[in-house]
């Protein structure tokens, strides 16, 4: 059930939040475990929140599209605009479940996307360079994540998540032309789905220093992933395509007793994997030569170009009777620079600012129902200089913009 249409491009590719609660609040978390999906966050929490077993759904729509500008090829212009919207809803689902097995040790296991792209384009982009067909990628990443988590005094506890990821990827309609530049031509394009497991770890810490404020710090290593054997002439080092590491920072604090704010700081390396930080060497004057020397495939081959981003997260929640209202805010970097916007055609993910809203109404003592609204405001990314002389000169820009609503049920037992 977990597998389809687990695609989202937010914080780059990763989500903003993990767990409907988090979303709610901006993505906080760090310091602020509020049910079963906080290992996916920081697995130091999952001592804090209780037995549990929580599970959500979100549904997702992104807006993509790309413009191509100043291009003019011997077989026509690419000019143009193009909308990447021909598949436009996603349904991401999660569970968390933690059990408390003394007053020290919890342990538990969460379920949940942890990112993907998508884009489909009905009239491709690319046609004049000899792409037919729709025109797109899709990719899915799902984590499970079984965590321990230990009490060193009752207001300290570290983590430990093992990630268990499985993502599966396609690409369509890149135009012939590119496999001359490649080191398996056959394994670009158009092959169907192709799919990967991998692993990675995750450890972290929470703790009280007052009964109002509460820091925390967590690391997620590299996910080393099985490679795309189908697109082994697309992705660097013949079809590799790990998951970033990434760490952050977070502190909690209850204002008064029904106020409590929160504040994350996440560091994402994206350009530590090749096949999403290596560039497209647009600005060599003999590309061609390049592009020959490290075709797409190999272990220099281009990748889309991403650098590494910073994200900060804010959040409120406000508990009025039976009700808990939250509000947040977040911003990361951009992680696609203007030069390497014409590969990123397929894979936009140039959203900077997101605002979120959510509630969680306690229907029992036992039982709570969660649901958030999140906007991604609309942004673009001019190229300069991003398309090639050799493939017909000018930029493409691209635009994104989201929209989500997610919904929860929470047991706590």
């Amino acid at each position: 059930m977990f597998l389809p249409g687990l695609a989202l491009a937010t914080s780059g590719y990763f989500a903003t939040g993990y767990g409907v609660k988090s979303a709610g609040m901006g993505g906080v978390g760090i310091a602020l475990p509020q049910d079963g999906l906080a290992a996916a966050t920081n697995p130091a929490g999952t001592a804090f929140v209780g037995d549990r077993l929580d599970l959500g759904l979100t549904w997702f729509m992104p807006n993509r599209s790309a413009e191509i500008t100043g291009n003019m090829t011997p077989f026509g212009s690419a000019d143009g605009d193009y909308s990447g919207n021909d598949k436009r809803n996603f349904f991401i689902p999660e569970l968390g479940y933690v059990k408390q097995f003394s007053p020290q040790l919890s342990g538990g296991v969460a379920i949940y996307g942890n990112g993907g792209m998508n884009t489909d384009y009905a009239s491709n982009p690319l046609a004049a360079f000899g792409g037919t067909g729709n025109a797109g990628v899709d990719l899915s990443q799902l984590f499970i994540s079984p965590s321990v988590a230990y009490k060193i005094t009752p207001d300290h506890s570290i983590g430990l998540a093992v990630n268990i990821a499985y993502q599966r990827f396609k690409a369509y309609g890149i135009p012939p032309m590119f496999a001359m530049f490649s080191e398996s031509p056959t394994n670009m394009s158009d092959n169907g789905y192709d799919s990967a497991w991998g692993w990675g770890g995750r450890i972290g810490y929470t703790g009280k220093i007052t009964p109002e404020l509460t820091i925390g710090a967590t690391y997620a290593t590299k996910t080393y992933m099985g490679n795309f054997d189908k697109y082994q002439g697309l992705f660097a080092e013949q079809g590799d395509f790990d998951i970033p590491a990434n760490w952050g920072l977070g502190v909690s604090w209850k204002a008064i007793p029904a106020l409590t704010l929160a504040f994350d700081y996440q560091r994402i390396q994206y350009s530590d994997v090749k096949s999403i930080g290596n560039q497209m060497p647009v600005s060599d004057p003999n590309i061609m030569m390049a592009l020959m020397a490290n075709p797409f495939g190999s272990s220099n081959g281009p990748g889309f170009g991403w650098e590494d981003v910073n994200v900060y997260k804010l959040g409120a929640a406000y508990e009025i009777g039976a009700w808990t209202l939250r509000g947040g805010y977040t911003y990361v970097d951009q992680p696609i620079p203007q030069d390497q916007t014409f590969l990123n055609i397929y894979a936009p993910g140039v959203v900077k600012s997101h605002l979120s809203l959510g509630a969680t109404w306690a229907t029992s003592k036992t039982g709570e129902l969660s649901f958030n609204y999140i906007h991604a405001f609309e942004n673009t990314v001019n190229g300069s200089g991003s398309i090639p002389m050799a493939f017909g000169g000018g930029n493409a820009n691209l635009t994104m913009y989201q929209n989500s609503f997610g919904v929860a049920y929470g047991w706590k037992f």
